[in-house]
């Protein structure tokens, strides 16, 4: 496929352990569709013979499309991913592949007919949005063999869709990037004040571009960068780190962290020291995925 991303592993927790077992290719999205879709991407795997592989992720506040074919068994899964509030836990077995785009933070409304909270912490069936085409497209992707081709097919319907550019939607996506780009900011009033808007219209913008709170967002982001600090394989703070991420305790981050990584910030940052220096890594989850 041309124009190949920088793979990027923010947000793939136990990163060593599942880039063993998977891969992904991130490709720039064509211009007609850049003001919508982040990248398109891929996922390849080939686990005959081994056993499955759950990996949790971090997930983003964006919306995905996906279509996945489980070669083995020649079944297959087209469906839509709102912004997922919690943990997400991804079982692949045998050999599959996912074709998917991943949209920018407020870029499916102009595919909508409402707001993206609308799918918020679901999965919809591609025809609940895109109506018998979107069936169609995807006995068309599951039948192309060729990663690239499949992605262009991918990209051919969304940009014969004809989605109209949206300025809420670009200024959506940019107080977005400002949250993930600067570490510093841990609270909804100074994101409104920046951006010179009161807190509840920063809010309605969210509910209705990027499909979930502002708070939201910036703690995922936190995390993110808590979880890239506690992997990095240097003594961390977390005391500080807590302090740095808005949290009035230690105990109140580490409560968070739990719950979106799976373990504790010090756990974590040994497992990965483990998986880092060919160690067995951490046991499998026993959470079924979702």
């Amino acid at each position: 496929m041309g124009r190949s991303l920088p793979g990027g592993t923010r947000g793939i927790l136990h990163a060593r352990t599942g880039l063993e077992r998977f891969r992904v290719e991130r490709t720039a999205p064509p211009p007609a569709l850049a003001p919508f879709v982040a990248h398109m991407w891929v996922l390849r795997w080939d686990l005959t013979g081994r056993p499955p592989h759950r990996q949790r992720v971090l997930t983003r506040p964006s919306v995905h499309v996906t279509f996945t074919s489980y070669l083995t068994s020649g079944a297959t899964r087209a469906r839509i991913a709102g912004v997922v509030r919690d943990d997400f836990v991804e079982e692949i077995a045998d050999e599959g592949r996912v074709i998917g785009a991943a949209f920018r933070p407020g870029g499916f409304r102009p595919f909508l007919d409402g707001p993206v909270s609308a799918l918020t912490g679901r999965f919809a069936a591609v025809d609940e949005v895109f109506g018998e085409p979107g069936r169609a497209l995807a006995a068309e992707i599951f039948a192309t063999p060729g990663d690239g081709d499949a992605v262009a097919r991918l990209e051919g319907f969304l940009a014969g869709l004809r989605p109209e550019p949206d300025p809420a939607a670009e200024r959506a996506a940019a107080i977005v990037a400002r949250i993930a780009d600067r570490p510093g900011v841990v609270r909804v009033g100074e994101v409104a004040r920046d951006e010179g808007m009161s807190a509840r219209a920063l809010q309605r913008l969210f509910h209705e571009y990027v499909g979930i709170g502002p708070k939201w967002v910036i703690r995922r982001f936190r995390m993110m960068e808590a979880a890239e600090r506690a992997a990095a394989g240097t003594r961390v703070d977390w005391a500080g780190l807590a302090a740095e991420l808005g949290y009035a305790d230690q105990a109140h981050f580490t409560r968070d962290f739990t719950a979106a990584v799976g373990t504790s910030p010090a756990r974590y940052a040994r497992e990965e020291g483990l998986a880092g220096s060919g160690h067995d890594g951490p046991p499998p989850d026993p959470r079924p995925p979702r």
